[in-house]
């Protein structure tokens, strides 16, 4: 309702809905989207040169106008933006007065000092603009009567209110049900799930699973006693195997449905064929080395492995320019067909963190997709990587709740291909799930799973 009563923004929504929907019906060529992603880059160097205190002093020898194409040796003269300029500059990297925002959130703080991430009307609009043409190709396959639970944060923090509006424009109904939170706990969060018949989720893999594990606990079956058809995941990664597992378990789809973050917001989204994808309309993309800070190569199929660096197209409160994201992912050419006319992308892990075992780099996507195939119904899990006293090679365990006995064949084949492909001993045991990666409690609303005892630290 907004918009009404501000015409300006009420054109730009419509404007950028006949953009999307021409976009995702596949009427742009490459010729276009790449004039409009140029035109886009240019204007937020030019808005972010002018207006924030940051770019400021750090463009000043950048003209716009002599940007005019987006190739590596250009692209190379514009600094890059990283988190530490973020936790530095604070409010200085915003390009408009908090009092032009709609809303304030900021990042949790578990990697180093909160950063501010507040959103205007104009951010808004684009990236939820993108985020529901995406999942109206999710949602609208499961027809009209659709009553979806987000079950994640919402104090200084987008979900709840991304998310709400999202279902919103698709004309679905939300409930907000943090279990986390002290007023609503996993034992209410089930009660209205069951009450009100809930057919879709937005959560992250963990919530999914614990959500499924506090169900089993209170003597209920997910897949029999809730009429969940999908669950729509962000926040995690989150490789095939788990999502398969996340979907056995509440006996529905599970698609990875949001890759962003607080601090830059929407950079890739789902779709219903199954794939998370880019949305080049507002954000432009590299893909580079992240020890040389060089392009990444390409291999035979096209695939760009590397760092993703992001810069946004559009201008509103706090536009990022080059900014490098610390996060590893594989990037896939437009496929014929696909349901979104976009780049394909997987979220590996961090850039800066790799794991490695016996000396060779691993994701954390990879180990645990290759340790989860064979295995459906678990609700917890962790994958510890060790080297115990006097042995001369890592070793790999996977450690899975007290109660859940999978197939003794399931068993074998995945310690069989796991120890194949990376090359160590590989075991499957049961125990408590004490030790994380991940904080505790509503701030560390992710949870990594990974844990290497080598080094007494997370991976």
């Amino acid at each position: 309702m907004y918009t009404v009563f501000h015409p300006e923004l009420a054109e730009l929504a419509t404007a950028l809905h006949a953009r999307y929907a021409e976009f995702v019906s596949g009427g742009w060529s490459e010729e276009r989207l790449g004039r409009h992603q140029l035109e886009g880059f240019r204007r937020t160097v030019a808005y972010v040169r002018e207006r924030s205190p940051m770019y400021r002093a750090r463009l000043g020898g950048i003209d716009p106008d002599a940007i005019t194409s987006l190739n590596p040796e250009t692209l190379a003269r514009i600094p890059f933006t990283t988190k530490d300029d973020l936790r530095t500059h604070q409010l200085d990297v915003l390009s408009r007065p908090l009092s032009e925002a709609w809303v304030y959130y900021e990042t949790t703080g578990t990697t180093g000092a909160s950063t501010p991430a507040p959103r205007g009307n104009v951010d808004s609009l684009h990236t939820n603009m993108a985020l529901t043409f995406h999942s109206e190709t999710i949602l609208r396959r499961f027809g009209a009567d659709q009553v979806v639970g987000i079950s994640g944060p919402n104090d200084l923090h987008a979900n709840g209110d991304t998310f709400g509006e999202v279902c919103r424009n698709l004309g679905i109904a939300v409930t907000k049900l943090w279990p986390l939170s002290p007023l609503v706990g996993f034992d209410r969060a089930l009660r209205v799930m069951r009450k009100l018949g809930i057919t879709g989720l937005i959560c992250t893999p963990s919530m999914a699973l614990s959500l499924a594990a506090a169900a089993l606990e209170a003597g209920t079956d997910p897949r029999r006693d809730f009429p969940v058809k999908v669950l729509m995941l962000t926040g995690e990664v989150a490789p095939p195997a788990l999502l398969d597992n996340i979907g056995h378990l509440w006996g529905a789809e599970a698609h990875n449905v949001l890759y962003g973050s607080q601090e830059a917001s929407v950079l890739g989204a789902g779709a219903g064929d199954g794939g998370l994808y880019l949305t080049p309309l507002i954000n432009h993309y590299e893909v580079l080395d992240p020890v040389t800070l060089r392009p990444a190569e390409a291999d035979a199929a096209g695939v760009r492995c590397g760092e993703l660096v992001v810069t946004h197209l559009y201008q509103g409160a706090k536009p990022l320019l080059r900014y490098r994201t610390g996060d590893l992912v594989r990037v896939h050419p437009a496929a014929p067909g696909a349901a979104i006319p976009a780049d394909r992308l997987d979220v590996l892990g961090r850039a800066g963190d790799p794991v490695l075992v016996n000396d060779t780099a691993v994701t954390t996507y990879e180990v645990e997709d290759l340790l989860l195939r064979h295995l459906r119904g678990h609700t917890d899990y962790r994958i510890v990587i060790d080297r115990p006293a006097g042995a001369d090679t890592d070793g790999i365990t996977l450690v899975l709740p007290p109660g859940f006995e999978p197939p003794r064949a399931a068993v074998d084949r995945t310690v069989e291909e796991a120890s194949a492909a990376l090359g160590v001993p590989v075991a499957v045991v049961h125990g408590p799930m004490a030790e994380s990666a991940g904080g505790a409690g509503p701030v560390s609303w992710k949870t990594a799973r990974v844990v290497d005892r080598r080094t007494a630290a997370p991976a």
